[in-house]
């Protein structure tokens, strides 16, 4: 018996059990009322049974029919559902994040998007790991701040941030104090996220002391142990602008090196919209760095 379902088929005897009749059926689908007959009876000489019976008022399922009838509803659901999600490939660009987007300029890029893409939307995504869901297949582009060395994975860099140290508020040795130094930071417990974080020991090689460090797992267990005074931790300007927190005070570190902010890509699946992105994400690093050269320059 050849079952290979032929969603057409599927579609009219739904079509004619849910409205009662081969012709409102057609007048639903917006085929002939003939159109209609064939189909079924192609569907019923198929499977060898009759699915719907004629009576006065249109047509009824039989015993057969009315068996089949929830089963096919749920194939026909995931077929839409499979449908959706081919269509959406080129509908929506999904961009990935472990921790903080892009900071200051996630809106201005949400908004920058909207304006020139009106047939594509951009849905950012949360997603704590290493690639941002991106070899999960939750995101088609992720924005990372440390190398990806996975072979399957394309990256650009798009923008610099400025590093910052993150303590609590009420810190009696750097409440007052406006910046820091690597060095200082180096004297503290400092909270680290080894997956997606940007800070490691070697940030510190050559200092000539081993440092002290407690591991985290997300950006809300960061900023626990550091609102708890436990630890303090190194971070991206980013984390500053997309996660404020009572308790929580951020300053820069002059001396930090600054952190390379990635967009990343599958190598044999470059989405629909990647060039405009890397496009609109580099113009709004440089056009922040260009505002905080010429404020340099007045100052």
């Amino acid at each position: 018996m050849d079952l290979d379902w032929n969603l057409r088929e599927l579609r009219f005897f739904v079509s004619a059990v849910e409205t009662g009749s081969f012709t409102d059926a057609a007048g639903e689908l917006g085929v002939s009322q003939a159109a209609v007959s064939r189909t079924i009876a192609a569907l019923e000489r198929r499977l060898g049974e009759q699915l719907l019976r004629r009576i006065p008022r249109g047509c009824e399922p039989t015993a057969t029919g009315r068996q089949l009838v929830p089963h096919v509803r749920r194939f026909l659901a995931d077929a839409q559902r499979l449908t959706d999600v081919v269509l959406s490939r080129h509908g929506v660009l999904r961009l990935g994040y472990a921790w903080s987007a892009l900071g200051r300029h996630t809106t201005a890029l949400q908004r920058a998007w909207a304006a020139a893409h009106e047939r594509q939307e951009l849905h950012l995504i949360r997603h704590n790991s290493a690639t941002s869901g991106l070899t999960e297949g939750f995101s088609d582009v992720a924005i990372v701040r440390r190398a990806v060395e996975d072979q399957r994975i394309d990256a650009m860099v798009v923008g610099l941030e400025q590093r910052y140290v993150a303590f609590a508020s009420d810190d009696p040795a750097w409440s007052r104090r406006r910046r820091l130094t690597m060095a200082e930071v180096a004297e503290r417990t400092i909270v680290v996220d080894r997956r997606t974080g940007t800070t490691n020991e070697a940030l510190w090689a050559g200092s000539g002391r081993p440092l002290s460090t407690v591991e985290s797992f997300d950006v809300d267990d960061w900023l626990d142990a550091i609102a708890s005074g436990r630890a303090v931790g190194s971070t991206s300007e980013a984390t500053v602008h997309h996660h404020p927190r009572p308790g929580v005070t951020y300053r820069p570190i002059k001396d930090g090196p600054r952190i390379p902010v990635r967009l990343a890509w599958r190598r044999d699946e470059p989405p629909t919209g990647l060039t405009e992105l890397i496009d609109t994400v580099t113009r709004l690093y440089a056009e922040a760095d260009t505002g905080r050269a010429s404020g340099s320059v007045r100052r």
